[in-house]
């Protein structure tokens, strides 16, 4: 009962925040109350009372309903899947293809320098050389979740956001290959010896087998979709398949040796939605009616990222030493990979001087890196947990709002409408 009362309370208490958020005229983006939310039903604001319900007394209880992250995750990589339409690659692709493959790269090789840099400077026992190693490959993925969302708030459309949707999907297959072999060399110098398999062999057979499950669940999805004539059944069929593509997605199937079939749970389900909007005549139609079954989804989804939150990160210098640099040297990475090739390319003004920002944000890729890092060492994870659990809190707070200012910079977010304009709007179309 607790558990779901405290569920309960924390959707509420995002959607109040949102209004607190207009009251107060901070235009901020939903997303960033959400998050603030969380950190108030989280374990250091309601939860340390002590009243079942009231919030997230411990991080095990948060984890408990974890799954709502999960699902969520799910359709939100399903939602940017419906971003490569054929007819919309043809002119975004390329070139999408290249700038998420060189801002990815380049935040990695910035960091890696700055962090052994660091190492030097700060010693060993502050910062060893495979967290620093291993930092520097975390630093090239991105948070869909935060930037989908700025952008359906506020609507957004155009050459920019046409472009960033598509890197921001890439961006998890590229990430996944930067961080095996970042994260192999890592354990190398740690005391261990490289391994092909584990850097290059396993990343490469997950992306594979992610895009080809991914691929035939679209496709079964989209037969099955042919037997139903209302499009109310058709959408419960997609969610069917969603979950259970979530559900699939968890599996890991060893071959023998170190060598084994594991799944992207973000990669599978973009290629779900892939193959669905390409091949279904209905995907249109069901990806709007999706949007609004989503929505209290995807608050809680947030909320609960806000929650997971440990303020406690704050109590050691090192780490926010180590922090602000990450921070600061990776959003330095992101930008000058997008902005180069986007001048090497010729594209609009508008969008190589704010692509890079919208790139900023960081969030659960990051921490599911995280989890593998711990592969490590307990004293070498913590440090890595810490450093990026700081990292996303900067980010997720702050990323959103710069998102959503880059992209009405880029003219492709509308002005906001007064409230006396939207009572008038809705005045006429009463009296018609």
């Amino acid at each position: 009962m607790n558990l779901l009362l405290s569920t309960g309370v924390a959707l509420f208490a995002g959607l109040m925040m949102t209004r607190l958020f207009k009251l107060m005229h901070l235009n901020l983006p939903d997303v960033t109350a959400f998050l603030l939310a969380g950190i108030i039903v989280g374990p250091f604001a309601l939860g340390s009372l002590g009243i079942g319900g009231l919030g997230f007394a411990s991080m095990d209880q948060i984890g408990k309903v974890n799954f709502l992250s999960n699902v969520a995750l799910g359709f939100i990589a399903f939602d940017i899947g419906n971003e490569f339409r054929l007819a919309q690659l043809k002119h975004t692709g390329k070139t999408a293809t290249i700038i998420g493959i060189v801002q990815s790269c380049a935040a990695t090789l910035l960091v890696d320098a700055a962090l052994i840099g660091l190492h030097f400077v700060l010693g060993p026992e502050v910062l060893p050389l495979p967290v620093a190693i291993t930092l520097g490959a975390i630093a090239s993925a991105t948070a869909p979740a935060a930037t989908l969302m700025v952008v359906r708030q506020y609507k957004a459309k155009g050459p920019l956001t046409d472009l960033l949707l598509p890197i921001v999907a890439l961006d998890d297959a590229v990430g996944l290959v930067l961080f095996a072999v970042s994260f192999g060399v890592a354990q190398a110098v740690d005391g261990g010896s490289v391994s092909l398999v584990s850097v290059l062999v396993n990343p490469m057979i997950e992306i594979v087998c992610s895009l080809l499950l991914g691929a035939a669940m679209g496709g079964i999805l989209t037969l099955l979709e042919k037997l139903f004539y209302s499009n109310k059944n058709r959408l419960s069929m997609t969610i069917a398949f969603v979950i259970t593509t979530i559900a699939l997605s968890k599996l890991e199937i060893p071959l023998g040796g170190e060598v084994k079939i594991g799944f992207s749970s973000l990669l599978v389900c973009m290629m779900l939605g892939t193959m669905f909007c390409n091949l279904s005549e209905y995907s249109a139609d069901i990806m709007h009616r999706s949007e609004q079954w989503t929505a209290p989804l995807y608050t809680v989804f947030f909320v609960l990222s806000g929650a997971q939150l440990e303020l406690s990160v704050f109590k050691d210098p090192a780490v926010i030493l180590i922090g602000v640099v990450f921070i600061l040297v990776r959003c330095v990475g992101k930008y000058l990979g997008a902005y180069v090739p986007s001048r090497m390319m010729k594209l609009d003004p508008k969008v190589r001087n704010h692509l890079g920002i919208t790139l900023f944000p960081q969030a659960g890729v990051a921490l599911g890196m995280v989890v593998s890092a711990q592969a490590l060492g307990e004293a070498h994870g913590s440090v890595i947990r810490n450093i990026i659990l700081f990292a996303v809190l900067v980010y997720e707070l702050v990323g959103p709002l710069l998102t959503k200012q880059s992209l009405q910079k880029a003219g492709e977010i509308a002005p906001a409408k007064s409230a006396a304009e939207n009572r008038a709007r809705f005045r006429k179309k009463g009296k018609a």
